[in-house]
């Protein structure tokens, strides 16, 4: 039951915090920030009860729930949690209880509304990490798209709206796709064995022509690629983070786009193998412009939110990349970087919104010399571009390494390429401090510096990242005990 507790508790707290915001706001904002720490707590307890000392694990799910939903169509509400899984379950209420902590003094008119969309998107995405029923998977896919829609379009900023309906239009049409997907591979299993099931593991080795694993395939990647976002689908995104509040930043760049990079690694290559080797070279060309052009594009951008909307495309093209190389290596990198991204990420959209709120404005050609009136806000920027360029002993280096260093193995001109988006990053996270933060304080400015429960946040993330670049073996440990179970399919 602990697994449907993880999400039910998300989507009654939600309710709870919507309610209460009728007797006072600061109640509803306790209440989320209970039932998403609630919830991490739940998590916690299941990782230290199965890779704490001297547990050994050899099943592939370690946790299950498994009730029949809808018998005559063969739909269950089945959810299970691997190694994968469990990590991803980790890092989406960590970032959760970072979100509702950000939004504290941020968030001031329909404050119940806004928990509520946070507390389901979040249920939403944790939903999607543990489905193991292809039509519960879909559900919990589409559940994020309507809160995701309110957060940008309700507490956004000026051209909200726009950036709002853009999101919903791309990730509600390349979700038909999917679902385009789902019902073929659903009608292909039942002509194969006469059975009509939505099943993970039923429909694994489900027996298709070329032609059509290749056209159902495509309906699964061009959903994950446009939700990632990957060039050239990722046209929504800056929009929506030049709009958004931060925390909806939060979750939009850090968690959303992981949820697609988990699809991938969980769909694509165990459903239709073949196919998506034969695709491999496609996707891994298109990440790897993305690394290119995520990373020129953030180098012109004066927008201090577009610039990271941009960085982090750089960044999941580096994701794309190592899911589709074919390697262990590649792959733990991955992972790895979808995981130091979030944080990394995250914590920019952080200190981005603290000087947004501080300065009321976005544009690096009105800052310069900040580092002389908010020092503590400055040495956190600092941390976490230089973490997000990739500096050695910090987890997005780690990541990236594995991933350069396992496609090599597969593809040395991929990775030679690829290569040069590390030292791309250098530029425009260098440019970002400098403009910023250096130089003379020439506007005289006098602003506040980060406020205790900023610190404490930022705070928690750079030790997150240290341990992550400096000790990254749990991660890997854990991982493997969901890798181990994979199809023979990265050498």
């Amino acid at each position: 039951m602990i697994l449907a507790w993880l999400i039910g508790i998300l989507l009654v707290g939600g309710i709870l915090a919507w309610l209460a915001a009728r007797s006072h706001p600061l109640l509803c904002r306790w209440i989320s920030l209970a039932a998403v720490s609630a919830d991490l707590v739940l998590a916690l307890c299941v990782a230290v009860r199965n890779f704490g000392p001297g547990h050994i694990r050899t099943n592939e799910w370690f946790e299950q729930a498994d009730w029949s939903w809808i018998p005559q169509f063969g739909i269950h509400f089945h959810l299970a949690m691997d190694g994968l899984s469990l990590l991803l379950v980790l890092l989406t209420l960590f970032l959760g209880i970072v979100s509702v902590l950000i939004s504290w003094t941020e968030i001031t008119e329909a404050v119940g509304f806004f928990h509520f969309n946070l507390l389901w998107i979040l249920a939403g995405i944790l939903g999607v990490f543990l489905s193991l029923d292809l039509f519960l998977f879909y559900f919990c896919w589409e559940l994020m798209l309507v809160p995701m829609y309110f957060l940008i379009a309700v507490w956004g900023r000026e051209r909200r709206v726009y950036a709002a309906v853009k999101f919903f239009l791309f990730t509600q049409l390349s979700g038909l796709l999917m679902l385009i997907a789902i019902l073929s591979l659903y009608f292909a299993h039942h002509h194969a064995t006469g059975i009509y099931t939505f099943e993970y593991m039923e429909l694994l080795g489900t027996p298709l022509s070329p032609h059509a694993a290749m056209w159902i395939m495509l309906g699964f990647f061009i959903a994950f690629a446009v939700k990632l976002p990957m060039f050239p689908f990722h046209t929504w995104l800056p929009d929506a983070c030049a709009e958004a509040s931060t925390a909806t930043n939060v979750v939009l760049a850090s968690l959303l786009a992981t949820t697609a990079a988990y699809g991938m690694i969980r769909f694509l290559f165990p459903l239709f193998p073949r196919a998506t080797h034969e695709f491999a070279p496609v996707a891994m060309t298109l990440g790897v412009i993305g690394i290119l052009y995520g990373a020129v594009l953030a180098f012109s951008q004066t927008d201090l939110m577009r610039l990271l909307a941009y960085a982090s495309i750089s960044h999941l093209g580096f994701v794309l990349l190592g899911i589709f190389a074919g390697t262990t290596i590649a792959l733990q990198g991955a992972v790895m970087t979808m995981i130091a991204h979030g944080i990394s990420t995250g914590a920019l959209f952080i200190v981005a919104g603290a000087l947004q709120a501080r300065m009321r404005t976005r544009e690096l050609d009105a800052m310069g010399g900040l580092w002389d009136t908010v020092p503590r806000l400055s040495g956190a920027a600092l941390f976490f571009a230089l973490a997000s360029l990739g500096l050695p002993g910090l987890g997005d280096f780690i990541g990236e390494f594995l991933i350069l260093l396992g496609t090599y193995q597969a593809h040395v001109a991929m990775a030679a390429v690829a290569a040069c988006g590390v030292l791309a990053a250098t530029f425009y996270a260098l440019r970002f401090v400098q403009r910023a933060f250096q130089g003379p304080n020439t506007h005289q400015r006098r602003l506040p510096d980060l406020a205790v429960r900023e610190g404490l946040l930022l705070g928690a993330m750079i030790v997150l990242l240290l341990w992550l670049g400096l000790y990254p073996q749990p991660v890997f440990h854990t991982f493997a005990q969901a890798a181990n179970h994979f199809p023979a399919l990265w050498r």
